[in-house]
């Protein structure tokens, strides 16, 4: 899987992070529908293996696993069916064992110094978190010394202010709670889940 170019392309990852998910296919066909097939499933979220192993049977989806914080939980994560992996911090076991088994990963940055880190480990691309509270702006500080650099911005990210930082450079946002709100994954209230998602989509096409 080339993620760099699915980034490229779609523009925006959604993660789902919830206290449960009854409907895993669901969620993620939902998802795809809606124009956001790029998904990661948290880690955090009970039974989160499972769930990987089920959605990432719905055509269309092209489902990872986030908050990965060990190589066992990489390899567990991608033997369920996970095609790429995000990190929360710059976590080098993670990108060793995503590299040794062909799969990508999003290392977790904040501070330039992270940033270089994630890119000396071999991230594919790298997260920054938290987006909202340090602002478009910092998308173009960071490009600076890291001209090129694909950053992934998430955090407090919505369809108000989703766009502006991929105007300041970023390659990709991520949809979160604002979209999939823990409480719509674990009722599977899909009809709402379709609608912010699809809101979400046109407001980074804005001019």
């Amino acid at each position: 899987m080339d993620l760099l170019a699915e980034l490229r392309a779609r523009r925006a990852l959604c993660i789902v992070r919830a206290p449960a998910i009854p409907d895993p296919v669901g969620l993620a066909g939902t998802l795809v529908d809606a124009g956001l097939p790029l998904v990661e499933f948290s880690l955090t979220t009970p039974d989160a293996l499972n769930l990987i192993e089920l959605a990432s049977t719905v055509d269309g989806v092209l489902l990872g696993a986030g908050t990965v914080l060990t190589a066992a939980a990489a390899r567990d994560a991608i033997s369920a069916g996970a095609r790429f992996l995000l990190t929360p911090g710059v976590r080098p076991d993670v990108a060793v064992e995503a590299l040794r088994l062909g799969v990508p990963v999003v290392l977790g940055a904040m501070t330039p110094t992270e940033v270089a880190a994630a890119l000396d480990a071999g991230s594919t691309a790298v997260k920054v978190f938290p987006a909202a509270r340090l602002g478009p702006a910092y998308v173009k500080d960071l490009l600076g010394p890291f001209p090129g650099t694909p950053l992934v911005m998430t955090g407090g990210l919505h369809t108000g202010n989703a766009a502006e930082y991929l105007a300041a450079g970023a390659l990709a946002v991520t949809a979160g709670s604002g979209v999939v709100a823990p409480a719509l994954a674990a009722e599977s209230r899909f009809a709402e889940i379709r609608t912010r998602a699809t809101e979400f989509v046109e407001a980074l096409r804005q001019p």
